[in-house]
């Protein structure tokens, strides 16, 4: 059977106040509607994306997702135009859900990201149904009123709910999985006959639900919460927050802190990984077994070896650490880093577009960019790489076992043999041969008793 999706996304939020659209607001780094495209199954015909509000916006959000292949399926968008009601949202898609035949239809809500994909799998297997949740204060949701067999009879909006209906408390979660050849009559019934003045999707529920049964199955609240406010956006990242948390405690991660980590839903940890306090790690990143990451670390995509030490307040995004890596305190390696097994970069080292190969070593404030570093070779103190002339940037290519010497300058583009040694404090500007020692500074001038001179000149001054 043809299953296709419907992800409404084309609400303006007004109560975010904020210029981006509600469904890219995010939830650990991950915008809400990339946590709901990620719950789809492969097996999907297709989803529709239904936009309006920040059109422009999610288009190119979608198109980056999809180049960086994190869509599970063919995803297609509509524009809803004016929007009419969450029944006028679907109405949009009809002449794509006939082109792709669609059989069966799920809708979601784009600003619910919380949903399970495990959840999403069994709406998209079901033949009709409806999520409901059961909630103590249901103000603001509309009521789930079942027969006998736990099947819909109704759906009435709180606005339009009489005293009885309003005390209900089992809601509407507003995730379908229902039959098209029902749905879309049902769609051409609508009326905005309601306080609204809107077509709601409700309304053609239960019409579908008049002719066809429609299970009511339950689901968590914390899966169907929507995020209409910054309030339930911070909810929503503390409840996920605590989910990926319990998880990876589960798989043999430890956190000294877990409530003040952070961590996004697409990182991978292995075994005995250490967290410590006030980490963040999002995106796209892999953490291998027996690596400890310090405090007050930001990790933003990349790839982590084993028994890797992050010590505390390194910024690291999209970089490549090899096994035995020492990095930081206060480092920061930025996109195209890359170092090989046991290399060690330390407090105020920055680095960019760089590989330093196995054994290297940049222990304290340098700068390292467009840059390749031989194995074994050592980087002193106060060193940089000087890589951007004001229009382009040069390469520094370093052989193996080679020795910089402190507070030199590295003039790009320029190569230091295996083995070189360039003294500290030299500025180097040309080809170093190998096993060359390199020297640009000044020769020592020494005056006797010069400093009794200079201080009796500076006093008969004043």
């Amino acid at each position: 059977m043809n299953t296709v999706a419907v992800i409404l996304a084309a609400g303006l939020g007004k109560r975010m106040k904020s210029r981006l659209p509600k469904v890219l607001h995010p939830i650990l780094g991950d915008p809400a509607l990339l946590w709901v495209l990620r719950t789809l199954p492969v097996e999907l015909k297709a989803a529709i994306v239904v936009l309006h509000h920040g059109k422009e916006q999610v288009l190119s959000a979608l198109e980056r997702w999809r180049a960086d292949g994190l869509l599970p399926c063919s995803v297609l968008t509509v524009d809803q135009g004016q929007p009419l009601g969450t029944g006028h949202a679907v109405q949009v898609c009809e002449a794509e859900l006939d082109r792709l035949e669609a059989a069966r239809v799920v809708i979601l809500s784009g600003d619910v990201p919380l949903i399970r994909a495990e959840t999403v799998v069994a709406l998209c297997a079901a033949p009709a149904s409806l999520l409901a949740m059961e909630m103590p204060d249901p103000s603001g949701y509309g009521r789930v009123i079942q027969k006998l067999d736990g099947s819909l009879a109704k759906l009435v909006e709180q606005r339009d709910a009489n005293a009885d209906e309003q005390a209900i408390t089992l809601v509407n979660g507003g995730a379908y999985s229902l039959p098209w050849d029902l749905l879309k009559p049902a769609l051409h019934r609508l009326k905005a006959n309601n306080a609204q003045h809107e077509f709601y999707l409700t309304d053609a529920v239960m019409d579908v639900a008049s002719k066809h049964h429609v299970q009511v199955d339950f689901c968590d609240t914390e899966e169907l919460a929507g995020m209409n406010s910054r309030d339930d956006q911070a909810a929503l990242q503390a409840s996920a927050q605590w989910r990926i948390n319990a998880f990876w405690m589960k798989g043999g991660v430890s956190f000294l802190d877990a409530s003040s980590s952070f961590l996004g839903p697409r990182i991978k940890l292995g075994q005995d990984v250490l967290i410590e306090p006030s980490v963040r790690i999002e995106g796209a990143v892999k953490v291998g077994d027996g690596t400890r990451v310090g405090q007050g670390s930001i990790i933003n995509g990349g790839e982590i070896g084993k028994d890797v030490s992050i010590r505390p307040y390194s910024i690291i995004d999209g970089a490549k650490i090899g096994d035995h890596c020492i990095v930081g305190p206060f480092a920061r390696l930025r996109e195209g880093t890359e170092l090989q097994a046991d290399v060690h970069v330390g407090n105020f080292v920055e680095t960019k577009q760089t590989l330093m190969k196995k054994g290297s070593k940049a222990n304290h404030l340098a700068y390292l960019g467009d840059s390749e570093v031989g194995e074994n070779s050592n980087v002193g103190a106060g060193v940089i790489f000087c890589n951007y002339d004001g229009i382009a940037k040069h390469r520094t290519t370093i052989g193996k076992d080679a020795f910089i010497g402190s507070d030199s300058q590295l003039v790009a583009p320029v190569n230091i043999g295996d083995g070189a040694v360039i003294a500290a404090g030299s500025t180097i500007s040309g080809e170093v041969p190998a096993r060359a020692l390199a020297m640009t500074r000044p020769a020592l001038v020494l005056k006797e008793e010069g400093a009794v001179r200079y201080w009796a000149r500076l006093k008969k001054k004043t």
